[in-house]
């Protein structure tokens, strides 16, 4: 006696993410996309090499220099000379830990605002002479020329240097650095949601809560509408 299947609900987006997640590449991880998007290890006696030798906890990995330790496979430099870059690779993020950054010998016309959002720890980095230090001199403790290469060293904090990104900043929160040159605002303990106004914790019991029933209920709803579907002549 022939029976026909009954499709499986179609379960909705949220529901699957937790299932997806650690499928997912995490950023700043030493993913392929950055490591791998220049052919060769990385330059004999260039600068991102110099540091990898230094730190006994990391360990050279295609063009990048990866941290052991507590926080494993983290990017700590990226070298990325001479690989005929014309814009900077779409990966980069993935780099947003690293110390040291070398992009020289690349035929590279222009930085783009916000390149390194993110790169709070970045202490070196080299760019073609043709490109000005990303954030602008002002971004870091000192700027210099060698040859074709422009160096800009030591990272300022931009909360420090300048009042006004303080007073941008709403009530209730706080200039933290985001990058050369960048800045964002941070909420204040115990103060959270939009201009940090609302205070107290974040109500997570009631958010998950809130997301359990609307995605219960929606996988129901979608599990009788197939089912009348399939029961359909």
């Amino acid at each position: 006696m022939g029976g026909r299947l009954l499709p499986l609900p179609l379960l909705p987006p949220l529901l699957l993410l937790p299932l997806l997640l650690p499928l997912l590449p995490r950023a700043g991880g030493a993913g392929g996309t950055v490591c791998g998007c220049c052919a060769g290890p990385l330059h004999n006696g260039s600068a991102v090499a110099r540091y990898c030798a230094s730190r006994a906890d990391a360990e050279p990995r295609g063009r990048c220099c990866v941290a052991g330790g507590p926080h494993p496979g983290r990017i700590v430099g990226l070298d990325l000379s001479r690989c005929s870059l014309r814009s900077l690779p779409p990966g980069l993020p993935e780099a947003a830990a690293a110390v040291v950054v070398d992009l020289t010998e690349n035929p590279l016309t222009a930085l783009p605002n916000a390149s390194f959002l993110g790169f709070t720890r970045l202490q070196s980095l080299a760019v073609p002479l043709s490109l000005e230090c990303p954030g602008g001199s002002s971004a870091w403790e000192q700027v210099t020329t060698h040859g074709s290469s422009r160096l800009c060293q030591g990272q300022r904090n931009p909360c420090n240097s300048s009042g006004e990104l303080a007073q941008l900043c709403p009530e209730n929160a706080l200039c933290a650095p985001d990058g050369p040159g960048l800045s964002q605002c941070l909420c204040s303990s115990p103060f959270h949601g939009y201009k940090c106004l609302r205070e107290g914790a974040f109500p997570v019991l009631l958010f998950c809560g809130i997301l359990g029933a609307v995605t219960a209920a929606l996988s129901l709803l979608l599990w009788s509408t197939q089912r009348r579907k399939a029961k359909a002549p």
